[in-house]
């Protein structure tokens, strides 16, 4: 067992916040976890599982344990002439994950593409991205307590999965490690090309494939959002708001040109990047100049050089009065902060 002491996160974060964890310890397999209780650290020290630090902000230095799983191994568990389920380490890279699946001719999680990250966050965030989620892909998680070690295999449904949100996030919260996915994909392709502007730009593309929604969408975010290697950001910043159909009619018909998507009959989803970029702050930057709003997504704050935590915490603050003054929308963050 090796925990390495006031452990510099710099590196594990795409916001590029310079925070140190007072302990710092990597997870390979279950027996990790055991070992981690019998020495004292779990379950009663403050502990964090850090997977590629693409949805956290670190709001000032970690004061407990960080566990950063580095398990990256794929294993097709079953198979059928119509289907695969092939499962993933929680540390494995995720769009190397989406890579190897769409090279196999695997269908499913080719919408997902290019999304940072680990695969053990997708069913913690339940990520999403061009119409499809990772509930609609994910057939078991595989999980430890960090309370006693025990193992434990939770189907799709005891996931509780919803928008961005998953038990993970809920009961779960802190009591257990994500240890492995496995994922039904499709052999047989079934495209998903409706969401956004996904139809037109595979529009000169005849009989495309999951290969070829991988590349466009791969070239679409490339264009709108920053590479966190260039410029610390954790991507989409706010949750796309769910809010009454009936305050969302008032909103259209005042706003006529609003980015709007109907959820069921009674509820409205709206895009928060539309309702930042139309308060004018699409390429805002802070007093200190530290911290600001990409100029090309309204939806990313980004870490222009030497931020703490709190500077890009005040901008998303300052976004979230804006855009309530203006249209009576409350924003939530995707991001979790982290104390």
């Amino acid at each position: 067992m090796h925990i390495t002491e006031n452990y510099s996160l710099l590196k594990l974060n795409t916001f590029k916040i310079n925070a140190l964890a007072k302990y710092y310890y990597e997870y390979n397999n279950p027996e990790n976890i055991s070992e981690l209780i019998q020495k004292g650290y779990l379950p009663s020290k403050k502990h964090l599982i850090l997977g590629g630090g693409s949805n956290l902000l670190f709001l000032r230095n970690f004061d407990g344990l960080v566990i950063h799983p580095v398990n990256s191994y794929i294993t097709v568990i079953d198979e059928s002439n119509d289907y695969v389920l092939v499962k993933a380490g929680a540390g494995l890279n995720w769009d190397t994950f989406v890579k190897y699946c769409t090279d196999k001719g695997w269908g499913g999680i080719e919408n997902l593409s290019n999304i940072p990250g680990s695969v053990g966050a997708s069913p913690v965030q339940n990520i999403g991205a061009y119409g499809v989620e990772a509930k609609d892909v994910i057939f078991e998680v595989n999980i430890v307590s960090l309370e006693n070690g025990s193992f434990k295999t939770l189907s799709n449904e005891e996931c509780k999965f919803g928008y961005r949100n998953s038990i993970f996030k809920n009961e779960y919260k802190d009591k257990y490690i994500v240890d492995s996915v496995v994922y039904k994909l499709n052999k047989h392709q079934q495209l998903i090309t409706h969401y956004g502007s996904l139809q037109s730009e595979l529009g000169s593309i005849s009989n495309p494939g999951i290969n070829d929604i991988r590349e466009v969408i791969i070239k679409t975010r490339s264009e709108k959002l920053p590479d966190p290697d260039i410029i610390g950001n954790g991507g989409s910043f706010f949750k796309n708001p769910v809010i009454d159909k009936k305050q969302a009619d008032m909103l259209t018909a005042k706003y006529t040109n609003m980015v709007t998507y109907p959820v069921s009959e009674n509820e409205t989803k709206l895009a928060a990047g539309w309702l930042i970029d139309n308060c004018g702050l699409k390429g805002y930057v802070n007093k200190n100049g530290t911290a600001g709003i990409h100029s090309k997504q309204a939806l990313v704050l980004v870490n222009k050089g030497g931020a703490a935590g709190i500077d890009i915490q005040e901008v998303a603050e300052m976004v979230q009065n804006t855009v309530y003054k203006k249209f009576k929308v409350q924003l939530e963050p995707e991001v979790i902060y982290v104390e």
